[in-house]
């Protein structure tokens, strides 16, 4: 007997491989040549290509909690998480529901990403990421180990955050009713890049191509192409030419 619960509804495809003690929910659909680990939890209506791995003890298609003085969980109908084809999601990832993640994608382990994200293909999301809710993620970037993406961000394609790297969108730090009114992310254009320990303060943006320092505190939007450094973080000099994003010969297929 299976030690695995796998509701009637839920369609696996062939060829699929699935660990001890696994519990896939109503209307799943799991595509070919997946392997699932052992202790997976996929919920309700999740959907997951072609050649996914899911490892240890991850969950897929959580739903998401609400406190009773969240200010940035809705009550909402989420639509089914959504993984595809050849992903790769680590022990004890947790996805929730709402969240599209494009194909080739890596999600290391211990990582969560909240509801009503998206990530573009071949992005990497590293060890112990945390990407809030009403997030995009772009094609081809790097989150490096423990990197906090706050809610209402946008990060776009090619951008690289070093590891440690925290962001916010409460200038009102939790105080007054006024802070309801401009939450607000962080922006990191395309080929943006953020050095180790960098902090991003509420609404800036950081434009294509430019450099953030390690252990910079950035309180003013940062220009293109520009490296800046410090507390506050104030422009330094121009990103050299041959580490421009358009002088590495790469190709986004």
């Amino acid at each position: 007997m299976s030690s695995s619960i796998i509701k009637p509804s839920a369609k696996i495809s062939s060829q699929t491989t699935m660990g001890e003690f696994c519990f896939v929910g109503e209307n799943v659909a799991i595509g070919h040549n997946c392997v699932i680990g052992n202790h997976v939890i996929i919920h309700d209506d999740t959907v997951i290509g072609d050649n996914v791995r899911l490892d240890d003890g991850a969950v897929i298609g959580k739903l998401p909690m609400k406190a009773a003085i969240s200010a940035t969980t809705k009550d909402q109908q989420l639509a089914p998480c959504r993984i595809e084809k050849d992903c790769l999601i680590g022990a004890k990832v947790i996805i929730y529901r709402g969240t599209k993640i494009g194909e080739r994608v890596l999600v290391a382990d211990l990582a969560t990403i909240r509801e009503d994200v998206t990530i573009g293909k071949y992005t990497i999301v590293g060890r112990g990421v945390a990407i809030e809710n009403f997030c995009h993620i772009g094609n081809y970037v790097k989150l490096e180990t423990n990197v906090y993406i706050t809610a209402y961000s946008e990060v776009e394609d090619r951008v690289f955050v070093a590891p440690g790297v925290m962001t916010s969108n409460d200038n009102y730090i939790g105080r007054t009713e006024e802070r309801f009114k401009h939450f607000k992310g962080v922006t990191l254009k395309k080929g943006a890049r953020i050095g180790v320990n960098a902090t991003i303060l509420p609404g800036k943006i950081v434009h294509e191509d430019a450099l953030v320092a390690a252990g910079a505190l950035v309180t003013k939007d940062v220009p293109a192409k520009k490296i800046v450094a410090g507390i506050p973080a104030k422009v330094l000099r121009d990103v050299p030419v041959e580490q421009l994003l358009e002088n590495q010969g790469w190709k986004d297929s």
